[in-house]
C-alpha cells in the first residue's frame, strides 16, 4: 500500500495492522500517524445505508453492543439513562442553563428526551435515517439537514457523543460543528483515547473498522480542534463522570436494565480507575473562537 498522509496533521502514516469486519468479514487495513498518533482505516466502508440499517440499531449489525430499540422504548429502564444523566450534569457544570444545546448525531434522541424532560435547556437533536424520523414522530425536536443550516451560529453547546470516530473526514465535521456554535460556545465530544491502545493496534477493543474509522489521541484531537476554529481546553474529571463511566462499564458487561442494586457499587472510585486506564478525561474539549 502506498504511504498515506495523516488526515489530521498531514505527516506520514505507517501500517498499523489489519482487522476483519464483524459483519462483512472483509479485512480492513489500519494506519497510524507517525507524528500525532491518529489512527484511521485506509479504505473505509462507506455504504452508510447498509452500515446503519435496522439491524445496526437493534444490535445485530457491526456494533453488537448497541440496542437503540430498547433504549427508545424503555428510557426509564435502560442503563443508557446513566450516561444521559452524567452528560447533563457535566454540561450544567460547564455551561449553566439557560442555553441553546444541540446533540449532534443524536441517534434515537435519547439525550434530547432526557434533557428536555428537565426543562432547563432549549435542546435540539440532529441525525438522519429512520430512527431520527421515529424520534420526530414522538415529538422530539430533531432537526433535518435544511433545518440545521437555519440554526447556524445560534448554539451555546454542541455535544457529539461517540460520533467523531464514525467520520471519514473528521476535520470537515468539526468545521460544520464550529459553524453551528456562537463564538465562545462549547463543543463537548466523547470518543475513545488511542493513547491507551495496545502496541498491537487491531486488538484494541475500540477498533471496529466497519463503523469506527477515526481513532484520536489527545494530541491529535487538540490539533484537529485548533485547525477547525476551536480553542482546546482540559476536560478533567467532571461532575457526572461517574455516571458516564458507569454506563460504559455496564454496557460492556451486557447489562441492559438499571436497578437499585447498582447503587451499591462505589462508582466514583471505579470511574477514576477506569479513567486512569482508558484516558477518557484526557481528551480536550473545544471552545469556539
Amino acid at each position: 500500500m502506498p504511504e498515506l498522509a495523516c488526515p489530521i496533521c498531514r505527516a506520514a502514516s505507517a501500517p498499523a495492522g489489519v482487522k476483519r469486519g464483524h459483519r462483512t468479514r472483509r479485512e480492513f487495513a489500519l494506519r497510524r500517524c507517525t507524528a500525532c498518533g491518529f489512527g484511521f482505516v485506509a479504505e473505509p466502508w462507506t455504504d452508510y445505508a447498509q452500515i446503519y440499517d435496522e439491524a445496526y440499531y437493534e444490535g445485530r449489525g457491526s456494533d453488537p453492543w448497541v440496542d437503540y430499540v430498547y433504549e427508545f422504548e424503555q428510557p426509564a429502564r435502560t442503563v443508557r439513562r446513566y450516561e444521559w444523566r452524567g452528560l447533563a450534569r457535566a454540561i450544567a457544570h460547564l455551561r449553566p442553563a439557560p442555553a441553546k444545546w444541540l446533540d449532534y448525531g443524536c441517534g434515537n434522541g435519547g439525550l434530547v428526551r432526557h434533557v428536555r424532560g428537565q426543562g432547563r435547556y432549549g435542546i435540539f437533536g440532529y441525525d438522519t435515517g429512520a430512527w431520527a424520523d421515529k424520534a420526530r414522530a414522538l415529538g422530539l425536536p430533531i432537526l433535518n439537514d435544511t433545518e440545521l443550516t437555519q440554526h447556524e451560529g445560534s448554539f451555546d453547546i454542541v455535544t457529539a457523543v461517540e460520533v467523531i470516530e464514525h467520520c471519514v473526514d473528521p476535520l470537515d465535521v468539526l468545521r460544520s460543528l464550529r459553524r453551528l456554535l456562537k463564538p465562545g460556545g462549547l463543543l463537548f465530544l466523547t470518543t475513545a483515547n488511542a493513547d491507551t491502545a495496545p502496541r498491537d493496534f487491531p486488538s484494541w477493543y475500540y477498533v471496529s473498522p466497519e463503523i469506527h474509522v477515526s481513532y484520536f489521541t489527545s494530541r491529535s484531537l487538540a490539533h484537529a480542534l485548533e485547525q477547525t476554529g476551536f480553542e482546546p481546553f482540559p476536560r478533567g474529571i467532571l461532575p457526572g463522570w461517574d455516571d458516564i463511566v458507569r454506563f460504559k462499564i455496564l454496557k460492556k458487561l451486557g447489562v441492559k436494565d438499571a436497578n437499585a442494586f447498582q447503587r451499591l457499587f462505589p462508582w466514583m472510585p471505579l470511574a477514576r480507575l477506569a479513567d486512569k486506564r482508558y484516558g477518557l478525561s484526557a481528551h480536550p474539549l473545544g471552545r469556539a473562537i
